[in-house]
């Protein structure tokens, strides 16, 4: 199968599970708002997919927010199959993907380098104008 192939079909896997996560994830203690499906790796065969998901904040409750979501994977495969056209449904395997908030934090870091540059930026042109 073509990359360009597998990457169409990789987004849209991730597109539809999304979709889907809002139709079957009723659970008063899952918070929906806070999940976001960031990739999806379809095998070549297409008989496997990773379904990697970021969970924001919820540190304490994300292994259970995971273990609900791999609870589900039957039915959501059943609504990618009755919903989409592939030679074959994948098997799904959903995984925590904490990129994103490590993004972030590098974020957060470079931030925080530029406001202690601009303070000594500031205390220097003070200095010199004395």
């Amino acid at each position: 199968m073509s990359t360009q192939r597998l990457t169409r079909v990789n987004e849209l896997l991730r597109r539809e599970i999304g979709a889907i996560l809002f139709q079957i994830m009723t659970e008063a203690s899952f918070d929906l708002s806070a999940v976001t499906v960031t990739h999806v790796v379809t095998s070549p065969s297409l008989r496997h997919a990773r379904v990697l998901v970021s969970i924001r904040d919820h540190q304490d409750e994300r292994e259970k927010m995971l273990s609900m979501l791999r609870r589900h994977r039957r039915e959501i495969q059943d609504r990618i199959n009755r919903d989409l056209t592939l030679k074959y449904t994948p098997r799904l395997t959903f995984e925590l993907d904490t990129s994103l908030e490590r993004g972030d934090h590098i974020l957060d870091v470079l931030a925080e380098i530029d406001e202690t540059n601009a303070d000594h930026d500031h205390e220097a042109e003070e200095s010199q104008s004395v």
